[in-house]
């Protein structure tokens, strides 16, 4: 099949394309990009089978979010305890996955990663996520909690049992990452630990998160996985915890290192509230660590819930809950759970301050691809505010007019009014396209170059950029166009989306090949201190494709260190 974008501005700064021209597209890869008035097969649209106007468009690849919960046990959790204040699958802050990926559609994105898939709860995740139909996802194996790896690094195992141990559980659970939460401090919690700095032993098994997090950095780098160790660092949400955020950073000892939903880790403990930013030195320790990326996690104001499987924190935050209700569960022997629905007010100075945290952070940070657009999904806000957050970085007077509205002393206490840096377009592209894919390991997935995988969004120009990115014009999903104003509605009344969609989902993993006799000892090991059998949590690939509905993306593993 042959589909022909004619005259549309192409913008794709992994080849600095960023001009008027055509783009060719073949059995759903991209095949060219010819200036309009170039002559030749590839220019000529008469022969293809479909020929889109993009003329006063924007045509880039498509959005890619880095951290989004958007299937497993705690969203599920969530929906069961908030069934009085959502709106059931068409919920703002807990859709169904199949609105979900209807909504990330709209809005151009077209691959979204689950960051917290707990072992045990793996094969649940996938078959939700394979409801997002139209929707590529993946999901990072959520370690550094469970009994036998923190017995494992207790012991002192050599490390490359440990290394055997991970590559075990990211092929069991068809994963593409490794996620830590809190690490070790879910698990501290069991034993009555309420809080676990950096640098302090387990009540049991005597180790520090330092520890486990340099541990755990370095078998993600030696068994290959591209995308480094995905980290939610200890203290969530606690003035002064940049301290513990820095000293993690220095855990990692130079090796790559992602730390997530940074807005929560990034605060002092000055000022007459007792909290106040800390962006300035998180910006600082990054320009001193090149190893290290981040991930925002904006918050907005307004309704939505907190999912985490950080526990101890969840059950710290409880009292906050709004409305007045919470679930918090121990899983286990691998992790915990905690939800507490959150309204997020304007006129409240911790809310307004942590808002306003988020925004420095973007606008700090020089390179758009070591800081990810996202607002954690739905910790923060709805994934759906995406278009609002990228106006406030994009339109300097625009995020004036914001600062005036909130609580006058977090505006007073942040120096977001002294920074009038905005995100040019080619900025926003590489933060939510170029970046994510190099971090991830998805090849040329999220560019425009000749074989790359035909995921390309089509926006028309409107007069502010939030209008811009709402909604996409027309949405290609390996070449065949899937969603989009100007695509015809479906027969099951979902405007904007195709039937198309519903025929595709894929999932992306890295494909581990694993020692025999280290898969079968950690296959004897894991249930004297796990809580089940390794081998019935194992999903096969003929699982995943006949029994979950999703065809696996196979990625190709840096060469295994040892």
């Amino acid at each position: 099949m042959r589909t022909f974008i004619r005259g549309g501005r192409l913008i794709d700064p992994s080849q600095s394309l960023d001009r008027v021209a055509d783009l060719v597209i073949v059995d759903g890869q991209i095949e060219a990009v010819q200036s309009p008035d170039a002559t030749g097969p590839a220019a000529l649209d008469a022969s293809s089978d479909h020929a889109i106007d993009a003329r006063d468009c924007l045509v880039m690849a498509g959005g890619i979010d880095v951290h989004t919960h958007i299937g497993g046990g705690k969203v599920a959790l969530a929906r069961l305890l908030l069934q009085d204040l959502t709106d059931g699958p068409e919920s703002e802050f807990l859709p169904s996955p199949t609105v979900a990926a209807q909504r990330y559609l709209q809005m151009g994105y077209t691959s979204c990663f689950e960051p917290a898939v707990l072992p045990c709860n793996a094969r649940a995740a996938h078959a939700e996520m394979a409801l997002a139909h139209g929707l590529d996802t993946g999901g990072y194996c959520l370690l550094g909690n469970d009994d036998l790896l923190l017995q494992m690094i207790g012991d002192g195992v050599p490390q490359v049992m440990v290394n055997d141990y991970v590559a075990a559980m990211v092929a069991a659970t068809q994963c593409i990452a490794v996620k830590v939460v809190n690490p070790g401090g879910i698990n501290a919690f069991k034993y009555n630990v309420r809080d676990l700095d950096v640098d302090t032993p387990h009540p049991r098994y005597g180790v520090t998160p330092s520890e486990i997090i340099r541990t755990l950095c370095r078998a993600v780098y030696e068994i290959g996985l591209p995308h480094p160790l995905h980290v939610h660092c200890s203290n969530l949400g606690v003035p002064g915890n940049i301290a513990s955020t820095i000293k993690t950073i220095e855990a990692a000892d130079g090796l790559p290192i992602h730390l997530t939903h940074v807005q929560f880790h990034c605060y002092g403990d000055e000022g007459p509230y007792g909290m106040s930013s800390a962006a300035q030195q998180l910006v600082r320790a990054m320009q001193k660590h090149p190893n290290v990326t981040v991930d925002v996690g904006q918050i907005m104001f307004g309704q939505t819930v907190t999912i985490s499987g950080d526990t101890a924190h969840q059950f710290a935050n409880h009292r906050h809950a709004k409305p007045r209700k919470s679930a918090l569960v121990d899983i286990e022997c691998e992790a915990g759970c905690g939800v507490v629905p959150f309204r997020y007010r304007r006129r409240q100075f911790v809310h307004s301050l942590q808002w306003a945290i988020g925004l420095e952070l973007f606008l700090m940070i020089d390179d758009p691809e070591r800081v990810f657009l996202t607002t954690d999904h739905p910790n923060g806000a709805p994934f759906t505010s995406y278009p609002h957050l990228i106006r406030l970085l994009a339109d300097h007077s625009f995020r004036e007019t914001a600062l005036a509205e909130i609580h006058t002393d977090a505006a007073a206490a942040s120096d977001l009014s002294g920074l009038d840096r905005q995100y040019t377009i080619n900025e926003l592209v590489a933060m939510t396209r170029v970046g994510p894919s190099k971090i991830l390991g998805l090849g040329d997935t999220g560019t425009l170059r000749p074989g790359a995988p035909a995921d390309v969004v089509v926006y028309p120009q409107r007069s502010t950029w939030d209008q811009t990115f709402a909604q996409a014009k027309y949405v290609l999903k390996s070449g065949r166009c899937i969603a989009g104003t100007d695509v015809p509605s479906t027969g099951s009344g979902r405007p904007q989306v195709s039937t198309a969609a519903e025929s595709l989902h894929r999932t992306h993993r890295v494909d581990l090949s694993l020692d025999k006799s280290a898969w079968k000892s950690i296959v004897r090991r894991y249930p004297a201190a796990g809580s089940s059998s390794l081998g019935r949590l194992a999903i096969s690939d003929d699982e995943m494709r006949t029994q979950l509905g999703s065809t696996l993306v196979n990625h190709a593993p840096r060469p295994r260190q040892r």
